[in-house]
């Protein structure tokens, strides 16, 4: 069964990396692009038809997934993707404030001149794709994002957890991010952030990370409320 791209999920073709890896990163991309939408369950016949992969591959991934909170087994029917509830979604934005203020900091303190040139580049084009409006490029620009300041702050383990963090709070980002007002509201805090890093005023990047964070916890938070109502 061949599967356009914009699905989500597309065979698995050729790649160095494990099998495994390669399935995961697919299935997260679901989730976040909302192709696989919390509550869904995970039918392994049709996963396996959309990824091109083996039963038994699949399931080494929906294992690792599932010992990341990312889907469960909710029923006897087999696994879902994680609902995820009101006050885990607070306490994930209030982690995600203090992890991505320290990031900054760390940034700061190693970046050189061509890493803080890079730095800025992606913060444009963060902001270009916000002005944009789509919620894929605009996910896309901040991985590349936090990628790049985590790899300089020599901070995997905060990048690892970063990107489990958001992945929970996917489909209450979808909702966030989409709405116009939280977009002009990311843009005038990505540019406090572009500013303060390019001063390498450590405090200001830390408060410009932390606003940016918070904001964005009541945007979402506010999403799930009326999504509940």
């Amino acid at each position: 069964m061949q599967i356009q791209e914009a699905d989500g999920l597309v065979p698995i073709h050729h790649n160095p990396a494990p099998l495994r890896t390669r399935i995961i990163e697919s299935m997260r991309s679901a989730i976040e692009r909302g192709i696989l939408k919390p509550g869904e369950r995970l039918v392994e016949k049709d996963l396996c038809d959309r990824l091109g992969v083996s039963r038994t591959s699949l399931r080494e991934a929906l294992r690792e997934l599932e010992s990341e909170g990312i889907v469960a087994s909710v029923t006897a029917r087999g696994l879902t993707v994680v609902r995820l509830s009101y006050r885990d979604a607070e306490n994930i934005y209030r982690i995600r404030a203090d992890i991505e203020a320290l990031i900054m900091e760390q940034f700061i303190e190693r970046a050189d001149d061509a890493a803080l040139k890079t730095l800025l580049d992606l913060c444009d084009h963060t902001i270009a794709c916000y002005e944009a409006g789509d919620f894929v490029p605009i996910v896309d620009a901040k991985r590349q994002l936090y990628l790049h300041l985590c790899t300089v702050a020599e901070n995997m383990v905060a990048h690892e957890i970063l990107s489990k963090l958001t992945l929970r709070t996917a489909q209450l980002r979808r909702g966030s991010v989409t709405r116009p007002a939280r977009q002009e509201q990311s843009i005038r805090e990505m540019r406090d952030l572009k500013a303060a890093i390019a001063a390498r005023d450590v405090d200001g990047a830390r408060r410009a990370a932390r606003s940016h964070v918070e904001s964005a916890a009541r945007s979402a938070l506010e999403f799930a409320r009326t999504r509940s109502a």
